[in-house]
């Protein structure tokens, strides 16, 4: 070998720093690297190998580039090196190993992207060192699901959702954290009880005129329980998605699911006592009513049959199990057009269709699952209970039509009674005393109302999205509303406070009345106008065809001639308020409580519908929101004790206050609806380290009560806050005072916004 450069010359096997096993791994190594890669690629062995990593990293890495270079190139197998030594330095050894082990499968998956995909890894690792290990031993997972940009955006996720604490990344990251299945399969595409929500509730109140909760079973659950729908008369538990269907197809799942649960909930009266039935009759009992109320429910509703028939799909042939036999069973019972050749299943159909005029009373079901066990019985076919999954996949367990007294030993599935016992006594323990379910409207991010688990001096009623900017995505559930009650003060301060102040009072009054906020209406017979009013003029030419004087009232205009709104006044009332106001000895809650008490009376003098409410916030578990006053309540010495009441404290997490806000005032039936927001600076909270985010989420809450036809106002109190309040609210959107007597001067501002 030649002395000088030797870059482009064959190394012999002995000058690696570990040995090949075989020489087939040599032969490998040559035909991976080509003349040009093969000395940098030696260097790479090389240098890991002398890192002092440990002879895992270095040998795996000899023996698994090659397999790289075969599939993403060999510059990506050099790339490798490198990121598995920064890996190294930033993680440990540990996920360097794991790195390289899991590159062939990446390479596989990603080929032309996997140096994009290293450098993930990379960035990843500067914001979770200590999850790099739990991320790269799911690699094979994860790419199954996601394509490089949705990995990218859930690791995203986990990162801002951990919120800087290295354990809930953790858990996250090794999916533990049910939020982060949540993500994962949203990233993947695969639509699932989240997408859906939103309308299987109306859809369930438009299908039987029922109100029941619906919720996604939880990760957690039995993995029987996780698969198929469940009822146990409280609440409707169904699947976070069904796999292996298309979008279409899951919406269609969860519609049947809800309308065949519905069905049982009008049609099935009674529970079933269990007795002394084993499970295979439970489950054929349970089968034969899944058909008896489908077909009531069809000929009540006829087009469902185009909803549940779909998705029986069992053949009439295969292996003589229990669960083959249950499953062609269903599909004959329910289409009579179905033809199954098999003796007991034709038994069973013949029988239930011979009992047709039977089909109103549910003993029907007992007696033809009791002759149908028997026989399965005598045809000593075996029927394990833990494994039996209900076909179809719409179908629920069935647990909610069985009465299994105290003794659960005799039950279909120990796990899952236990399972729906827990849930349904969760669900009934959160509910807060004489608060009613409110209706989810049709955009989820106006808010979605819940009964959750109640903490000591706050009621929680509702659970809304936070917009996470970063992700571009809303975090479902993310905030929960707590209503406290509010301290009650000396009315005295804010009687005087009017007494004192009636100037402000009588021109907020008169300004107020002035402000014609409502429909334009359509004055007819004008002497002058904006149209021609068609009428008029047709009466106008037949008075002068017949020789008499025409009116000359033949215009019409527009104009509005009363008031049509709802208002909403939200004060910020956290621990900034307590500061003084420059110039001032108040602070910026005295003049909040000031403005409230005079705009509310002003509006109360006119009959004006309006609420008055205050928030604060103690993280994203602890929003408070205290009402002054509701719509439909006088404004009284009451909500004066109230408003006098409100002191500052806690933070200022405005997006969860807004939404919360704007589901009160999306039940007013006015033309115009205005949430009007008094604070002092921008959002922020103690649990949240970037500036922008609750910025970003705030925004996000406006734009969407707008769109639901809320205006959304602010007034800035003596705020050097004002660029972040135009980024929520719009720069036309926000006014700015420092003093009380600034308000009446700048509310017609608002006001002749609102007569757009």
């Amino acid at each position: 070998m030649p002395s000088g450069d030797d870059s482009h010359a064959p190394v012999p096997l002995r000058r690696y720093p570990s040995a090949f096993h075989d020489s087939a791994e040599h032969e490998a190594a040559l035909a991976a690297f080509p003349a040009e890669f093969y000395p940098a690629w030696v260097k790479a062995c090389r240098r890991l190998a002398g890192a002092g990593y440990g002879g895992t990293v270095a040998d795996d890495y000899q023996r698994l580039s090659p397999q790289v270079a075969q599939v993403a190139g060999p510059q990506q197998a050099l790339e490798l090196a490198s990121a598995a030594s920064g890996l190294a330095i930033r993680a440990g050894r540990g996920p360097a190993a794991l790195l390289i082990r899991a590159s062939s499968s990446a390479a596989k998956r990603l080929r032309d992207n996997f140096s994009e995909w290293l450098a993930l890894v990379d960035r990843t690792a500067i914001h979770a060192p200590e999850s790099m290990s739990a991320i790269l031993e799911r690699t094979d997972l994860l790419l199954s699901h996601l394509d490089l940009n949705g990995l990218e955006s859930w690791l995203r996720i986990g990162i801002r959702a951990a919120n800087g604490d290295p354990q809930r990344r953790r858990r996250f990251f090794t999916l533990e954290d049910p939020e982060a299945q949540h993500w994962l399969q949203r990233e993947s595409g695969v639509v699932g009880f989240l997408d859906f929500e939103t309308r299987l509730k109306p859809y369930l109140t438009a299908l039987w005129g029922l109100s029941v909760p619906l919720r996604e079973v939880p990760p957690d659950a039995p993995e029987q329980v996780k698969r198929r729908p469940g009822f146990d008369g409280a609440v409707m538990r169904l699947p976070a998605s069904f796999p292996g269907f298309s979008a279409s197809d899951s919406e269609s799942l969860y519609r049947a699911a809800v309308a065949h649960i519905g069905a049982h909930c009008t049609f099935t009266r009674a529970k079933f006592p269990v007795g002394g039935l084993k499970p295979a009759q439970i489950a054929l009992v349970s089968l034969i009513e899944d058909a008896r109320v489908e077909h009531l429910a069809m000929r009540a509703l006829p087009g469902l049959r185009n909803l549940f028939v779909p998705f029986h799909v069992a053949q009439p042939s295969g292996p003589s199990t229990a669960p083959n036999l249950f499953a062609r069973l269903s599909r004959a019972l329910l289409d009579r057009a179905h033809d199954d050749p098999d003796g007991w299943v034709r038994k069973g159909r013949d029988a239930f269709f011979a009992a047709e005029a039977e089909w109103q009373d549910q003993r029907l079901s007992r007696r033809i699952g009791d002759l149908l066990g028997n026989d399965l019985g005598q045809m000593r076919i075996q029927f394990d209970q833990r494994s039996y999954i209900v076909q179809p996949a719409y179908r629920d367990d069935n647990l909610g039509l069985w009465d299994f007294g105290e003794d659960e030993q005799q039950t279909l599935n120990a796990e899952q009674v236990f399972e729906s016992a827990r849930l349904r006594q969760e669900e009934d323990d959160s509910r807060p005393p004489d608060r009613e379910e409110t209706e989810q409207r049709p955009d989820e991010t106006a808010g979605r109302l819940t009964a959750v688990e109640s903490a000591a001096g706050g009621v929680p009623v509702a659970r809304y999205p936070e917009f996470d900017y970063v992700t571009g995505r809303d975090r479902p559930e993310w905030t929960t509303v707590k209503e406290y009650p509010v301290a009650i003060g000396r009315v005295q301060d804010i009687a005087h406070l009017r007494e004192e102040r009636s100037d402000i009072v009588n021109r907020l009054t008169t300004l107020i009345r002035a402000a014609r906020v409502s429909r334009a209406e359509r004055l007819r017979r004008q002497p002058e106008g904006e149209f021609l009013d068609m009428d008029a003029c047709i009466d106008a030419t037949i008075a002068r065809r017949v020789g008499e004087v025409p009116r000359d009232r033949v215009y019409g205009r527009y104009e509005r001639r009363s008031r049509d709104l709802s208002t909403l006044l939200l004060l910020d009332t956290s621990k900034s308020t307590a500061e003084f106001v420059r110039g001032s000895a108040r602070t910026v809650l005295d003049i909040e409580r000031q403005a409230a008490a005079l705009l509310a009376y002003a509006m109360s003098e006119l009959g004006d519908p309006f609420a008055v409410a205050a928030f604060a916030s103690d993280q994203r578990e602890d929003v408070r929101y205290l009402r002054i006053k509701d719509f439909g309540e006088e404004y009284d010495r009451t909500a004066d004790a109230r408003l006098a009441g409100l002191g500052s404290g806690l933070s200022t997490r405005l997006g969860a206050a807004i939404r919360h806000a704007g589901t009160d005032l999306s039940r007013q039936r006015s033309y115009r609806r205005l949430l009007l927001v008094v604070t002092d600076g921008e959002p922020s909270d103690v649990d949240v380290d970037d500036d922008r985010y609750l910025v970003e989420d705030a925004r996000k809450a406006v734009f969407h009560l707008r769109r639901l036809g809320i205006d959304v106002y602010c007034v800035g109190l003596d705020t050097e806050a004002r660029p972040p309040l135009d980024r929520i609210f719009g720069s036309r959107n926000a006014i700015t005072i420092s003093r009380l007597e600034s308000l009446p001067e700048l509310l017609p501002t608002l006001y002749l916004s609102l007569r757009k």
